[in-house]
């Protein structure tokens, strides 16, 4: 384990079962920043990162904070997290039957304000065919809110999905691998 306390900047509980599943001992401290929405979808992903950590960090001296943004990119094109069902609607239907890519940005912050570590995850994934019927028990469900694409692949959705290239956890929401390679002082 880490001899600095680790925080995770994040609400997220999909990270924080990640996080717990390794083994790391952690608190959890919102940032509460405004993401970037727009632009080169690495560069997006990184830099929010880089706010939720550096954000979090500024309040806890000492400590190493995790900081990671995670998005759905179709075509060059960030699809963020729907507002609503007809949206979630139309991110599945974009997604049926094509491949994208999931990006993580991941900064780690600490325990000296001066050390950032940062890097980017991606992974790729193959929706199957979406049939209607599908979509609407998938969209009753609610596991689509507050969804990057607007699914979970550790839940339902994972019946949207026809394949997996890269880390699983990326696309859960949390590249492990890139964590314990940015900071391998946690020490699993």
């Amino acid at each position: 384990m880490s001899a600095s306390p680790v925080i995770l900047a994040s609400g997220s509980a999909q990270r924080r079962d990640l996080l717990e599943r390794i083994g790391v001992e952690f608190e959890v401290r919102v940032s509460g920043v405004e993401e970037i929405v727009h632009g080169d979808p690495a560069e997006v992903v990184l830099a929010n990162a880089l706010l939720k950590a550096r954000s979090v960090a500024e309040t806890a001296p000492g400590c190493l904070v995790i900081g990671c943004d995670t998005d759905v990119v179709l075509e060059d094109h960030i699809i963020g997290k729907p507002d609503d069902e007809v949206r979630a609607r139309e991110y599945l239907a974009q997604l049926s039957g094509r491949k994208h890519r999931v990006l993580s940005g991941l900064a780690i912050v600490g325990p000296e304000p001066e050390q950032v570590r940062t890097g980017v995850a991606e992974s790729a994934v193959r929706f199957r065919e979406l049939e209607k019927s599908e979509v609407d028990r998938y969209l009753a469900s609610g596991e689509w809110r507050g969804r990057a694409g607007g699914y979970a692949i550790q839940g339902r959705g994972s019946s949207l999905v026809a394949g997996v290239e890269g880390d699983i956890a990326n696309v859960i929401g949390l590249p492990v691998g890139l964590l314990l390679d940015l900071a391998p002082e946690l020490d699993l």
